[in-house]
């Protein structure tokens, strides 16, 4: 099917100014979107409050409004712009609760507005806690038990129907925000209180803790005539428990076998047709490390943050997809390069994704992390082997680190090091290598933190290659084998002891 020609300005929602807890990927996603509609001919009027992105400059859109993203200020542009027609799934969490108020208030009825890409319906039917779970159900996959309720009172009795450990998440907020885990009734209260007064509906899901198990997404996209593609997937390092913009993520999977792949793979196909999701799509899963038992987390019918890490790794532009599948064509109508938008890539490589905290700044902000986001913002990097992108993603990170060493952990005995990694912090993973440097035991770490193994193993290689080179100076085939390891100039003169020029 050929583009939309019945509409001609579109408005465009962008996710407002950075904070903690949401970055700035969805100015990526927002950018691509405006090039793409203008690409087709179409007129963009751009509403976002934040004029320290590329997406605000005037050769973006045709038309930008520099407003708070509010209700009030975006039902006033509408009357004043009357656009043919609105993109909801680009300015993250943000930009779609904004649609679905407009929708609601009957703002988006009153001016002749379409909501483009994924319906509301199918929007309600994800956002919302309740009528996911009651999806999820009817074409039978499985959710983790857990009970909608809309009051500490209702929280209470669900968390014990439940049985604790819970974890609380409140609908319709923007990184895990209100949300956390409760071990005790006095945990529930205290996290509650703050969930039910930041969710817009002042509905909180009671949820069965998972912690412990793998976290694994699947980003797919989907058009209205039912063609869905699977553009890739991750694996977070951390297991469930902290939130996936806070964890460090590889892409693709490492540790799933091919028959996990496939069943996930299946299942995030069968929820983006079940849901109607016209565009970019994003189903984060748990899963049971010692069975093949999975979970659904959730889904997010919009461009999310795993969808710019999965564009930039996977070289498919999601969010410029996403837009072109909004006006009416097909994957296989929309062309990609030498390619055309239906098929799905492959990785011949491994993706690290490593969030930057504001803990630097902050410092009397507590560095442990949970199921809300406290990072603001992230590195990318690509490598042969996850030891190469790791440490690539470790030196990118500018926080003063050029290898998988930090200098506070180096005067920490064993036995500290394994009470530190017990606690979820930010830098966890530079306290498992030291911990490793003073012989800790990979299957002690795993047990402690529910790190994967495999993960595990590669830091050690890491570890293994430092003795060998400081048992091997000036040897130049394993200088050879340290870069490929991507072990970086700076850190291979440390261990020979030598001027960095040289190396």
């Amino acid at each position: 099917m050929p583009k939309r020609e019945d509409i001609r300005r579109i408005m465009v929602i962008g996710s407002g100014p950075i904070v903690i807890g949401q970055a700035a990927e969805f100015d990526y996603a927002g950018t691509q979107a405006c090039l793409a509609l203008k690409e087709e001919g179409y007129e963009v009027i751009l509403c976002n409050s934040n004029p320290a992105t590329i997406m605000t400059d005037p050769a973006i859109a045709d038309k930008v409004y520099m407003e708070p993203l509010t209700l009030e200020y975006i039902a006033k542009i509408i009357r004043k712009e009357r656009p043919d027609a609105l993109l909801p799934g680009i300015g993250g969490q943000t930009g779609l609760n904004l649609a679905m108020q407009l929708e609601r208030k009957g703002v988006l009825k009153e001016c002749g507005v379409e909501l483009l890409g994924t319906s509301s319906e199918s929007i309600e039917r994800a956002e919302d806690r309740e009528l996911f779970k009651e999806l999820c159900e009817s074409i039978g996959e499985p959710v983790i038990p857990s009970q909608i309720t809309y009051s500490l009172e209702e929280a209470k009795k669900a968390a014990e129907a439940v049985g604790y450990p819970v974890v609380l998440r409140p609908a319709f907020t923007l990184g895990g925000t209100g949300g956390g885990f409760a071990d005790s009734e006095a945990d529930l209260l205290k996290i509650g209180k703050q969930a039910f007064a930041l969710s817009p509906v002042h509905q909180v899901l009671i949820e069965k803790s998972v912690k412990g198990y793998k976290e694994i997404e699947y980003e797919v996209i989907r058009d209205h005539n039912d063609t869905a593609i699977t553009v890739c997937n991750m694996e977070n390092f951390d297991p469930v428990g902290i939130h996936t913009g806070d964890s460090i993520v590889f892409c693709p999977s490492q540790t799933l076998t091919n028959k996990e792949y496939q069943m996930l793979r299946d299942s995030a196909l069968r929820l983006i047709r079940a849901l109607k999701v016209e565009g970019g799509c994003n189903v984060q899963f748990a899963l049971d490390p010692h069975s093949s038992q999975y979970y659904i987390i959730e889904v997010n019918p919009r461009v999310s943050r795993s969808s710019a890490l999965a564009s930039k790794a996977s070289g498919y532009p999601i969010a410029r997809v996403s837009a072109k599948i909004g006006v009416g064509l097909r994957l296989d109508e929309i062309q990609l390069a030498n390619t055309l938008a239906s098929f799905e890539p492959a990785l011949d490589y491994v993706v690290t994704k490593m969030p930057r905290f504001p803990f630097d700044k902050f410092v009397t902000a507590p560095n442990t992390l949970g199921t809300q986001m406290k990072a603001t913002g992230e590195v990318m990097s690509v490598g042969r082997t996850i030891e190469e992108s790791l440490l690539k993603a470790v030196r990118s990170m500018e926080i003063g680190a050029d290898h998988l060493y930090l200098l506070r952990f180096e005067s920490m005995t064993s036995d500290e090091l394994y009470k530190y990694i017990t606690r979820d912090t930010d830098d966890r993973v530079f306290a498992i290598a030291e911990l490793l440097r003073k012989g800790g035991n990979i299957n002690n770490i795993h047990d402690l933190t529910a790190i994967d193994r495999l993960f595990l193993r590669k830091i050690r290689n890491i570890i293994q290659m430092e003795s060998q080179l400081r048992d091997n100076v000036g040897n130049p085939d394993m200088l050879y084998r340290a870069k490929r390891m991507g072990i970086s100039d700076k850190a291979i003169a440390h261990l020979w002891k030598c001027d960095e020029a040289e190396i």
